[in-house]
């Protein structure tokens, strides 16, 4: 309660939280070749089309998985996070700044990257309702991509969500898992296998009619992936 100018008591409004923030790291480092554009211009592109359809509230091009988690960590220190996207290249159980990765083991204790990802998770919606989407080739594919999203929902106890085939315009094998639950999905799915039956050192590509396919213009995913 406030006293007015005249003396009378004004009830004070109370002030709302700010609205959690909505934020995506990608690579910039992914130049191309000759005159040809490298996946950072798409990726900026897109982030750029993202903050004016209202779905982002801030984006970063970052060239280290330093920079990159440094920023998550500070910008807007004040406000809740409710979702991170990082746009970049990934591999299974992995994704990729400058062809560096981020995996598992940047959970542990002495990990150079343990303490900003620490950081993050203090930040981070609470009661599960924060989500971490990589929007990458792979990350949630094979029996490590299932490891990374146990490990990744655990210490963040978070919502994850990743992609088991190359990922470009179409985007398919779109999964996602909560804190405590296990992966739901196939470990084979988007796996290219031998005749016999060995794994090959890429997956399959995005295409309609593959699994749980959505196009680089979703801005969120349906009920059920």
């Amino acid at each position: 309660m406030l006293p007015g100018c005249g003396g009378e008591v004004i009830l004070a409004s109370p002030v709302s939280p700010p609205r959690p923030l909505r934020l995506m790291l990608f690579d910039r480092t992914c130049r191309g070749f000759g005159p040809l554009p490298g996946l950072t211009a798409s990726w900026k592109l897109g982030s750029g089309l993202y903050k004016a359809l209202g779905r982002l509230d801030a984006s970063k091009g970052v060239a280290s998985w330093e920079e990159g988690l440094a920023w998550l960590a500070s910008f807007r220190s004040g406000v809740a996070i409710a979702e991170i996207q990082f746009w970049g290249h990934g591999k299974w159980g992995c994704a990729l700044v400058d062809r560096r990765p981020l995996d598992t083991s940047a959970l542990l204790p002495g990990h150079p990257l343990h303490e900003p990802l620490c950081a993050i998770r203090s930040r981070l919606l609470p009661g599960g309702e924060a989500l971490w989407w990589f929007r990458t080739c792979e990350t949630f594919g094979g029996e490590e991509g299932h490891g990374f999203a146990r490990a990744w929902t655990r210490f963040f106890g978070c919502r994850a969500a990743g992609h088991t085939y190359v990922i470009g315009p179409w985007q398919s094998g779109l999964h996602s898992l909560r804190c405590g639950d296990e992966p739901h999905w196939p470990a084979s799915e988007g796996l290219v296998l031998d005749d016999r039956g060995q794994r090959q050192s890429v997956a399959r590509w995005s295409r309609p009619g593959e699994p749980n396919t959505i196009t680089c213009l979703h801005g969120s995913f349906p009920a059920g992936f």
